[in-house]
């Protein structure tokens, strides 16, 4: 037998206290780094919005300025149009010996109103400018329309932007065109539509993207903190066996000791106890790993759960008596035969009266009932300890998740046994249901069907 002297000892509980502590410094450098990563992609996915509303609203405003220079080139042409088609008449008056007028008293001799429509629908058309718009020709001292297919916005007609001087056929200052868009903005905005409906996509991608990495780095790092919650306690719970182990180990060294067969086998018995206690815990860690990866098995027997109700509960006796607490047994299902694997089973139970000890505030108070059912049955598992929040309620069933209660060394264990005892049941066809309140104590419910 190997055997483990007292500097040994001491170095191995050194090295695990001092790995403890490197962990530490880690998570809290690693948080720091985790922190700081968040508020850079943070700051960026901001740049990103407020660059892209940016550039919405330049394109927006050269949209503008490229929608008023397309109206002030039509209305240029449609002006030169008339004028050649007006000079042209003129030198046929001329040719044909004609009075020709120079100060014409009837605007629509020189601007045809039928002209100026064709002319000006033409080329707004191929500005692509052509939909919904009032004109007019007016006089400018006294407001007077003359030419035009104003009827709802004269007012807005008369201060429109989009004016052009018609001096070059009459008194330069007196008339002037004028045209104006009622729905301007909205004729901007569908000529931006698809690069903006594209903009948008893509923000929203970015924002997705960053989004969906925020919720995974999150969730790493919920399940880092897990693991280093697991490591930490397994470390804890690992070294009181050890510890135990290493000293009975030495007792078994001293002469006085190895000469007195009872304390020999006491101290034996002590290491055998703490050796099993070690491969329990291994086990379960092991049994963890297994139900993860769904390769576990069971071995189907028909069981009575009421007899292995009571010798589950036999063996909490000494337990409770230690601690002056009560279990109170109501076995009031009629049928209690079901097809189970037993071992598992046991385990089930054991970890929900295990929880139901651990986290009551003083003396247990347990109440363990089953309850029929026409397909099954109901076994549930009551306690008045310290509770579970409904935060944490949807969570205790995941793998190495544990509730804090401050210390977290203030209840033993790994994370492990709701994980695996909901895993159990459900192999089993079963659910588990919990109903729980803070500072009043929580219900485990189990339902197993007769046959899986």
């Amino acid at each position: 037998m190997s055997l483990i002297t007292v500097n040994e000892k001491l170095n191995v509980i050194s090295a695990i206290w001092f790995g403890y502590f490197c962990t530490e410094i880690k998570i809290n450098m690693g948080l720091r780094r985790f922190n700081i990563t968040i508020l850079i992609a943070l700051i960026s996915l901001i740049g990103v919005v407020v660059m892209q509303v940016y550039w919405v609203q330049n394109a927006i405003h050269l949209k503008e300025e490229q929608f008023n220079s397309s109206v002030s080139i039509a209305m240029k042409t449609v002006l030169n149009r008339i004028l050649e088609l007006n000079n042209d008449i003129t030198l046929r008056r001329l040719a044909m010996k004609e009075p020709c007028n120079d100060e014409k008293t009837d605007i629509t001799d020189v601007i045809p109103v039928r002209l100026i429509d064709s002319l000006l629908n033409t080329e707004l058309h191929c500005m692509k400018v052509s939909r919904g718009f009032e004109y007019a020709v007016y006089n400018r001292l006294n407001n007077k329309m003359f030419i035009g297919n104003f009827k709802e916005y004269i007012d807005e007609i008369l201060v429109s932007e989009h004016q052009q001087s018609v001096e070059a056929l009459f008194k330069p200052g007196d008339y002037y065109f004028s045209i104006y868009f009622p729905k301007q903005k909205t004729l901007i905005f569908q000529q931006l539509l698809g690069w903006m409906f594209l903009s948008a996509l893509f923000l929203m991608a970015v924002i997705l993207s960053f989004w969906m990495t925020i919720r995974t780095v999150l969730r790493q790092k919920k399940l880092s903190e897990m693991k280093t919650d697991f490591i930490n306690n397994m470390t804890h719970e690992l070294k009181t066996p050890i510890s135990t182990i290493s000293i009975a180990a030495e007792m078994l060294l001293k002469e006085d000791i190895y000469r007195s067969e009872a304390k020999t086998k006491k101290y034996i018995g002590v290491i055998m106890n703490e050796n099993n206690r070690l491969k329990n815990q291994v086990e379960v860690v092991l049994q963890s790993a297994i139900l993860d990866k769904g390769d576990i098995k069971l071995r189907l027997k028909e069981t009575d759960v009421h007899r292995l109700l009571k010798k589950i509960i036999e063996n909490f006796e000494l337990q409770m008596h230690e601690s002056s607490g009560a279990i109170d047994v109501r076995l009031d299902a009629l049928n209690f035969t079901i097809s189970a694997d037993r071992m598992h089973l046991s385990n089930v139970f054991s970890n929900l009266i295990d929880n139901a000890v651990k986290y009551s505030m003083s003396a247990p108070q347990i109440t363990i009932k089953t309850v029929s059912k026409t397909n099954g049955i109901i076994v549930s598992v009551s306690d008045k300890g310290i509770g579970i929040s409904k935060e944490n309620q949807s969570l205790i069933f995941k793998n190495l998740y544990r509730v804090h209660t401050g210390n977290i060394h203030d209840v033993k264990g790994f994370g492990i046994g709701l994980f695996y005892v909901k895993k159990i049941v459900e192999l089993h066809g079963g659910q588990i249901s919990l109903s729980s309140e803070v500072n009043k104590g929580s219900t485990f419910e189990v339902f197993l069907p007769f046959k899986r």
